[in-house]
C-alpha cells in the first residue's frame, strides 16, 4: 500500500463493526495473539452501554489507505480525571496498526488533535478506555501465556509510539504466582504477631448478592488505590456494571475478604482466563461455540487465572499488618481453589513504584513475566 493515509471518526455501524474487529484481521497467527470476543468489544466500546463513557468524552478513530483500514485508536477525556487532578489530560486507547510509522503517527495525532481542540495540554495512553480497564501497551512478554482482559499488541508498535514523539510516563509489571503447591503461610505467620490476630476472619466471596458485594470490594479498592499513579475510583455505575459482567464467571472461590473486627480491611479477586475457552473462536460466538462456553462457564474448571484487583484499607498501609493482610488474602485464595485445577494466577498491574506489593509478591513465589507502559506526551 503506497496511498495517503486518512484518519477520520467513525461514521456508522459499518465502521464500528470495523473497528471491534480489526485487530484481530491484523495480527491474526502472531505469537501471544488470541482475539477477544466481538460481543464484549462491543459493549465495552459502546459509549451507550458503558457507563465510563457517562464522565468520559470520546472519539472513535480508523486509519485507511488504499481503502483498506490499517489502524485504529480512541481518543477520550475523562471528567472524573479532570477533576481529580486539574492537570488538563487527555488520553488515548485502542491503538492498533500495521507495522508502519507513519500510520501510527498519523493515528496518534488524530488524538492528539481532538484533545488539544478540547483545552488539553498533555495526552497519555494506553487506556482501553480507562485505567479501571485494560491499561497500557506490553513491551515485553510478548509471546507469554495470552491473559483475559489483558491487552496485547505486536512488538513493533512500541517503538513507532516512541517514533511519534512518545516518552515513558510509567510502567506496570504482571506476575505468575503459582497455586498447584502449598501457601507459604507468610500472612498468617505476621497476622499471628500482631494484636490483630483474634479481630481477623477470611471469608470468601458473597456471591448470593454480587451486585452488593461488589460494591462492598471496589468501594475498599477506591480506598486502598486512592493515593496510586493516575488513580480514578469506581462510580456506583461502573461498580454495578462490574457486578453483572463477572456473574457468569465468578463463585464463593473466586475471591476473599479478609475483615477486621467485622470491616472489610483486604480483599483479592481472580477471573478465569476465559482465553483458554475461546482460543479457537477467533472472536466470534457461533452456535457451537455458545454451546461449549455455557459448558465451561457451568464447569469453571481452568488452569490459568487473573488478579485484576486486590488491596489493602488506607489505615493498614505502610505497615507489617498490612503487608500481612495483604498475603493472608493471597494465601486464603491460594487454598480455596487448590484442587479445583487451577494451576497459575497472574497478578497484573503492578506500578513498577510499588515496591512494597512487589516484595510480597516475589517473597511468596511470584515472577515477573509481562512489563507495560504508559506513554505521555506534551500537546503542543
Amino acid at each position: 500500500m503506497t496511498g495517503p493515509i486518512e484518519v477520520r471518526p467513525l461514521s456508522g455501524a459499518a465502521d464500528f463493526t470495523t473497528f471491534i474487529q480489526l485487530p484481530r484481521k491484523l495480527y491474526r497467527g502472531l505469537p501471544g495473539w488470541v482475539a477477544p470476543l466481538d460481543l464484549d468489544r462491543r459493549t465495552t466500546f459502546d459509549p451507550k452501554k458503558n457507563p465510563f463513557f457517562r464522565h468520559a468524552d470520546s472519539e472513535r478513530f480508523l486509519a485507511w489507505r488504499d481503502g483498506r483500514p490499517v489502524g485504529r485508536i480512541l481518543a477520550q477525556i475523562d471528567r472524573l480525571h479532570l477533576e481529580r487532578y486539574q492537570d488538563a489530560t487527555g488520553h488515548f486507547g485502542c491503538l492498533d496498526a500495521i507495522d508502519d510509522a507513519e500510520v501510527v503517527e498519523a493515528l496518534l495525532r488524530a488524538a492528539e488533535s481532538w484533545a488539544a481542540a478540547r483545552g488539553m495540554k498533555r495526552i497519555t495512553g494506553p487506556f482501553n478506555p480507562s485505567i479501571n480497564a485494560e491499561m497500557g501497551m506490553l513491551i515485553e512478554g510478548f509471546t507469554h501465556r495470552p491473559m483475559f482482559l489483558v491487552p496485547w499488541n505486536p512488538p513493533y508498535l512500541p517503538g513507532h509510539v516512541d517514533a511519534a514523539g512518545y516518552t515513558k510516563a510509567i510502567d506496570t509489571l504482571d506476575y505468575d504466582y503459582p497455586v498447584d503447591g502449598e501457601p507459604t503461610g507468610y500472612g498468617t505467620a505476621l497476622i499471628r504477631r500482631s494484636d490483630l490476630a483474634n479481630r481477623i476472619v477470611t471469608r470468601p466471596l458473597r456471591t448470593n448478592d454480587l451486585r452488593a458485594e461488589v460494591r462492598v470490594v471496589l468501594g475498599l479498592f477506591n480506598d486502598a488505590w486512592q493515593h496510586n499513579w493516575g488513580f480514578v475510583p469506581f462510580t456506583e455505575a461502573e461498580m454495578d456494571n462490574m457486578a453483572s459482567e463477572m456473574r457468569p464467571v465468578v463463585r464463593k472461590q473466586s475471591g476473599v475478604v479478609v475483615e477486621v473486627d467485622g470491616e472489610p480491611a483486604a480483599f483479592i479477586i481472580a477471573l478465569p482466563n476465559l482465553l483458554e475457552w475461546i482460543a479457537d473462536f477467533d472472536g466470534r460466538l457461533l452456535a457451537f461455540g455458545w454451546l461449549k462456553l455455557a459448558v465451561n462457564l457451568l464447569r469453571l474448571r481452568l488452569r490459568t487465572a487473573r488478579i485484576p484487583l486486590m488491596g489493602v484499607k488506607t489505615t493498614y498501609q505502610q505497615s507489617a499488618i498490612g503487608a500481612g493482610l495483604a498475603m493472608l488474602a493471597i494465601e486464603e485464595l491460594h487454598r480455596r481453589n487448590k484442587g479445583l485445577g487451577l494451576k497459575t494466577v497472574e497478578l497484573g498491574w503492578i506500578l513498577e513504584t510499588n515496591k512494597p506489593m512487589r516484595r510480597i509478591i516475589e517473597r511468596i513465589g511470584g515472577v515477573k513475566v509481562k512489563t507495560y507502559r504508559i506513554f505521555e506526551r506534551v500537546l503542543a
